[in-house]
């Protein structure tokens, strides 16, 4: 792990296998500098037989996460362990920053070789590894340190004698739409990016069988009336017993406690935008442009977005600003070039309008400065565009207690470039 400035300087390392030379991280940042002058950029560096494979945090080259291997490596797997690794500390050090790095490099040490063994991958739960390292690590006393059991066990994302005194599940289906317009108001390309979120609080080790109407499974079954999606690209969380789904499409698992992401998919359909975005910009004699941007929801009458922005490029040297909109407000972020338009409810078939006025107090040219796109973010609560169904929740636990399920449908944008 390093942070990134000039040059790079080396917070914390970890040589797991002891067949790359810790030198060779010195070559790593002179070769993301050569790659990314010349616009070569890529997530995989390689300098003699030895290759890097890197992530930044955030999205200032401020922390880089690099993960160095001479063999052929699988990609995925790598790339996986460091947002997993990120995505740890950030559990435990809330900022993943330098300071907090240092302030906790006993910690970081103690967590670097329970994530991974000899270049495998071994306990990766934030919440497991919480039970046995905690912020106090440097303090611990080796007496009173006990691995749980749940590291060694079956089912080590789940600890033994949980108990709640109401049983329930909570289940989010969140889908994002990604969308690109063209000038002419065709859409290019749209699919949907989605995730099944868990909150459990159940006692004791229940298993979970989850019934979607997925399309598959409805050929499998014989079953083909109703709607029906086909899931592309499917992740589960190691919970889920894959041999189970491959077989008959039945999700099983024993649940994590608390909160989790059970999986997630991509539907490769054609999906209209949901808020349709019209503009017209005019500039006169480089004095002064005038923007008009009409926004259209485009989903059922009874349904409502929450929190949309419309966020509208303007020329880096645009100044004065004055706005006037039918609902919401308005604002100029001169630091990001742009009008943010923020409409706190959005009914559906409802339309709107917003018009800004700037000064331009010096001549640019429109070919070097380019025409970014705008982009939408909303929200639409109780919603979801594919159509993806929680057909049926079944708890099974040997006390018999009932529980309750809860399910809640949220769609929201992804990327909607107009």
């Amino acid at each position: 792990m390093a942070e990134a400035a000039l040059s790079i300087h080396v917070l914390i390392c970890r040589n797991y296998k002891g067949d790359v030379n810790m030198a060779e991280i010195d070559h790593f940042m002179p070769l993301l500098m050569e790659h990314e002058e010349e616009g070569l950029l890529c997530p995989v560096l390689s300098h003699g037989n030895v290759h890097f494979m890197w992530i930044k945090h955030s999205n200032l080259y401020r922390i880089l996460v690099v993960a160095t291997t001479n063999k052929n490596s699988n990609a995925s797997l790598v790339y996986s362990f460091l947002y997993k690794l990120v995505e740890v500390f950030t559990e435990y050090f809330k900022e993943l920053e330098e300071e907090s790095i240092q302030d906790n490099f006993v910690v970081v040490y103690e967590l670097l070789d329970e994530l991974m063994d000899f270049g495998f991958p071994q306990t990766t739960d934030s919440k497991i590894l919480q039970e046995y390292i905690t912020q106090e690590g440097a303090k611990l006393e080796v007496a009173k340190t006990k691995v749980p059991t749940t590291v060694t066990n079956a089912v080590s994302w789940r600890s033994e004698g949980i108990k709640y005194k109401k049983n329930e599940v909570f289940i989010d289906v969140i889908e994002s739409i990604n969308v690109l317009v063209n000038a002419n108001g065709s859409v290019m390309s749209s699919d949907i990016v989605g995730s099944i979120k868990l909150k459990t609080m159940l006692s004791g080790m229940p298993e979970l069988r989850l019934g979607l109407n997925d399309r598959v499974l409805f050929a499998l079954t014989g079953r083909d009336k109703g709607k029906t999606v086909v899931m592309e690209d499917v992740k589960f969380h190691q919970c889920v017993r894959l041999s189970r789904f491959e077989s008959d499409r039945t999700i099983s698992f024993i649940p994590p406690d608390g909160e989790s992401e059970l999986m997630s998919y991509r539907i490769n359909t054609h999906v209209k935008p949901l808020i349709w975005i019209e503009s017209i910009i005019e500039k006169f004699s480089h004095s002064r442009v005038e923007i008009m941007v009409k926004a259209k929801g485009q989903f059922k009458k009874q349904s409502v977005a929450n929190n949309v922005e419309v966020r509208v490029p303007v020329p880096s040297d645009a100044d004065s600003p004055k706005f006037k909109t039918s609902t919401g407000n308005a604002k100029y972020v001169p630091e990001k070039n742009m009008v943010v338009w923020t409409i706190k409810s959005f009914p559906g078939g409802k339309e709107f309008l917003m018009r800004a006025h700037f000064g331009l107090p010096s001549v640019e040219n429109d070919e070097l400065e380019g025409k970014p796109p705008i982009t939408v973010k909303f929200e639409i609560p109780y919603f979801t565009v594919s159509g993806i169904q929680v057909r049926y929740m079944k708890i099974i636990e040997k006390s018999g207690y009932q529980a309750l399920p809860w399910v809640r449908y949220i769609t929201q944008s992804g990327g909607n470039l107009y």
